[in-house]
């Protein structure tokens, strides 16, 4: 569990030994976590090695991947930052060269939040997302996401009372011009996202129609069984291509993900049928790649810097792991970048759903930028913080953000962020 910093009379108590400890490691200055979250919108400091280099792009995406800017710093648990006023301070001036914006940090295992551009209620919404995540990556996906929800709502809000109070005609032209834009830019990002994503599942589906056409079967010669497997192969591909031409949201696309999964596994079947050997127990997809079809077992492997799960794996795949190996994982373009499709974000976690269902994904996917969707939309609210403790969101961080005054003023909240529930250790 993460506990809440100790509290100013407890820092008194032991003040002494904290000003005769030295800090095994330098001190970042400001400027130094300044450039890095101009540069990345995330600053980890070398002495924070529970978080990797890859969890720390994973951040920086969960930031890029949001309209509102949102920043994220992982500091030490080395005494260096045990209070209030130290912590106020530094950020004050971190924030003073990055600019506007929302400020997740964690500081071992505590967490504080501040913003320039939210409310300390809606600071506070987004920090209590982020502490029922299990791990720094899910957190920062979680304030990212609570963040841009609360912007949204806040500039609605704002629109709507000025229209209602019948304010200033330009002020209200100005809010329909930021709203405007706003939409415009959620547009742009979710048509992007679509097309990676109908790029992504063309590739699946032409796979499978090429596939299918390399068993040459000749429905006259074979027997009932072949028959009638090649024929739900045939059907679900031309399903398959037939949701595909309609899809009109990332979501949409479970569907076409659905039904290759039921014509890989019947080609897959055929083609045993027509060797003669074993039918394939119907099991899950390859994890690894959902176009190696059914998997045959399920092996313990761990993402870069997560923790073990149990996957399926094909053949292949399950030597390959077992073995030490890399597998042959199913690799994506997202951004102008190639990685591994359960890393490429919550817009891919349909894709995964039509292939894999609800249920084996809250396990497989844990822990991984498309698992951030399970806590909401696709796989129900609360589902990935449920039974994680007491969040105790409590006050917003470190205090009092005051009508955009940010770090200025740090007399209101301090570190009461309130218990990271299960975050546990990395």
């Amino acid at each position: 569990m993460l506990r809440r910093l100790v509290t100013p009379s407890l820092l008194a108590a032991v003040a002494t030994v904290l000003m005769v400890a030295a800090p095994a490691n330098a001190a970042p200055s400001a400027g130094e976590v300044a450039s890095a979250l101009n540069s990345s919108n995330v600053y980890v400091d070398p002495a924070a090695t529970d978080v990797s280099a890859g969890d720390a792009d994973l951040m920086s995406q969960a930031a890029e991947n949001v309209d509102t800017p949102v920043y994220f710093v992982v500091l030490p648990d080395d005494g260096t930052y045990d209070s209030q006023a130290q912590l106020g301070s530094f950020m004050a001036d971190v924030q003073s060269d990055v600019g506007d914006g929302s400020f997740l940090v964690f500081v071992g295992n505590t967490t504080a939040a501040d913003s320039t551009v939210l409310s300390p209620g809606d600071v506070a919404e987004a920090e209590a997302a982020a502490q029922q995540m299990g791990n720094v990556t899910d957190a920062s996906v979680a304030f990212a996401n609570e963040a841009e929800s609360q912007a949204d709502a806040a500039a609605s809000s704002g629109v709507f009372g000025m229209v209602l109070l019948g304010l200033l005609a330009l002020a209200v032209v100005g809010g329909g011009l930021f709203l405007r834009s706003s939409k415009k830019k959620r547009e742009a990002k979710a048509a992007r996202e679509l097309e990676e994503i109908r790029k992504m599942t063309t590739e699946d589906v032409v796979r499978l129609g090429e596939d299918i056409a390399r068993l040459e079967i000749d429905l006259g010669t074979v027997d009932e069984a072949t028959r009638t497997d090649y024929t739900h192969a045939m059907d679900s591909y031309d399903r398959a291509k037939t949701e595909l031409d309609t899809i009109q949201r990332p979501e949409q696309v479970q569907q076409v993900t659905n039904a290759l999964e039921d014509g890989r596994y019947y080609m897959t079947a055929t083609r045993a049928r027509m060797a003669g050997d074993p039918v394939p127990e119907r099991r899950a997809p390859c994890f690894f790649n959902p176009q190696h079809g059914p998997s045959v077992q399920d092996v313990t492997w761990a993402p870069m810097g997560g923790t073990q799960r149990s996957v399926p794996a094909c053949r292949a795949c399950s030597s390959d792991v077992l073995s030490g190996a890399h597998p042959d994982v199913r690799m994506v373009e997202v951004g102008g970048h190639r990685r591994p499709y359960y890393d490429a974000g919550p817009a891919y976690a349909p894709y995964a759903g039509g292939y894999f269902g609800g249920d084996m994904m809250m396990g497989m996917f844990t822990g991984m930028m498309i698992g951030n969707m399970m806590s909401g939309g696709m796989m129900g609210a609360g589902m990935m913080g449920a039974g994680m403790g007491d969040m105790g969101a409590g006050d917003a961080g470190f205090g009092d953000v005051g009508g955009g005054d940010g770090f200025g003023d740090f007399g209101g909240g301090g570190f009461d962020g309130g218990d990271f529930g299960g975050f546990g250790d990395f």
